[in-house]
């Protein structure tokens, strides 16, 4: 199943992907998905957030079911398998359940979320975090990508009705548990030797806007004396994470920066830079942009925040000993966000299940798994689900 997605938004040069939210990559996705349920039989059901449910039952408040998924959209020039690996191995695992003949006592669910990675809009896990009311739809909608175009803008050319977004507590009831296989980005696995685990916690993060302001001008005829250039203070808040980091005990990055005007022969009047910290604890992390803060000239926005996700202990722990066979799955700590975690947040009961990267590389087209540990983890995926659906 991940061979008819592999050229879906690929870039030949880099052999990266690019899926932005509500682009015609991910509108090719969402059809993909589409067709995978009907081939199952399955109920389908796209809320008013834009996220793809395929039901095996029917859910109620009353009967909730068991959901499981990921997402299908990329941070730009990512990798093959962060997300789509998660929606595949979850129709996957349905297909072992029906094969081994059984019938569940509750409804099992396929997800797929919008925007989890929020390389458009800047905002990760959108599609749950409007979802579950942890993102106002007020702000969302005025939300911009590169081009100048809002969410309300993208969502309407893709014939979806904007006006409706936000909290959805109708779909929220359908859920009585969520399980989330995910490809580990980091080399926990390969030291453990396994090819599966369970999570048991994912470190608060956040993304902040740094807008350093200066005067345009000309790049060969004014005199360095006379320059007001916002990119030497950039430059410099960019060593400061890396040392104040250090200093923390917590990982910062700048990925992202727009300058304007942007001429290779002209000074820039403005420089916006996207930072990314994360860290096991949430008082590190704020310390560092604190720090950073009072040393930047800048105007400073935060632009999202998870806290700390402490997975259910009992729910993980029993992953742990019906995903790992003879050996309960190891148990890992991990600094990506995800959508099981926006739910766990929310109050959902929430696990996930790892896939072992040999290279522990993630969001670059050098992400990997191997066949043999994606079945491990279909196999373990679907041992889940059999027991949860008891």
């Amino acid at each position: 199943m991940l061979e008819p997605l592999a050229h879906v938004g690929r870039d030949p040069a880099t052999g990266g992907y690019v899926r932005d939210a509500w682009s015609p990559a991910d509108l090719e996705l969402r059809e993909w998905f589409t067709g995978e349920a009907a081939r199952r039989g399955l109920g389908l059901r796209e809320d008013r957030n834009g996220n793809l449910w395929g039901w095996w039952g029917e859910p109620s408040p009353r009967r909730p079911g068991v959901v499981t998924g990921s997402h299908l959209d990329s941070v730009r020039q990512g990798g093959a398998y962060d997300g789509p690996l998660g929606v595949v191995s979850a129709f996957a695992a349905l297909d072992l359940l029906k094969a081994r003949g059984v019938t569940p006592a509750v409804p099992v669910g396929v997800a797929c979320f919008t925007d989890e990675e929020g390389a458009r809009f800047g905002v990760p896990c959108m599609g749950s975090r409007l979802l579950t009311g942890l993102l106002e739809p007020e702000r969302a909608l005025g939300l911009k990508d590169d081009d100048g175009d809002t969410l309300a803008d993208v969502m309407a050319g893709a014939g979806r009705e904007h006006r409706t977004i936000g909290r959805d507590d109708e779909t929220l009831a359908m859920i009585g548990t969520f399980v989330e296989l995910h490809v580990e980005q980091g080399r926990g696995l390969v030291t453990e030797g396994r090819p599966v685990g369970v999570a048991r916690a994912i470190w608060p993060h956040g993304r902040w806007r740094f807008d350093f302001r200066g005067r345009a001008d000309h790049a060969g005829t004014t005199r360095l004396a006379d320059r007001d250039d916002p990119m030497v203070p950039f430059a410099r808040m960019v060593l400061a994470a890396r040392e104040l980091a250090a200093r923390h005990g917590v990982v910062a990055t700048v990925g992202k920066v727009r300058v304007s005007p942007g001429n290779a022969n002209a000074i820039p009047g403005l420089v916006s830079a996207w930072l990314d910290a994360r860290g096991a604890g949430e008082a590190a992390v704020r310390a560092l942009v604190a720090d950073l803060t009072a040393e930047a000239p800048a105007d400073v926005r935060e632009e999202s925040w998870t806290p700390v996700v402490d997975f259910d202990v009992a729910l993980r722990d029993r992953l742990a000993r019906v995903a790992g066979g003879d050996t309960p799955a190891p148990i890992l700590a991990t600094g990506a966000g995800h959508d099981a975690g926006i739910l766990a947040t929310a109050g959902v009961p929430s696990a996930m299940v790892f896939v072992r990267n040999p290279t522990g590389v993630s969001h670059s087209p050098d992400e990997h798994a191997e066949r043999a540990d994606c079945e491990a983890g279909v196999v373990a995926l679907a041992n889940v689900l059999e027991d949860l659906c008891r």
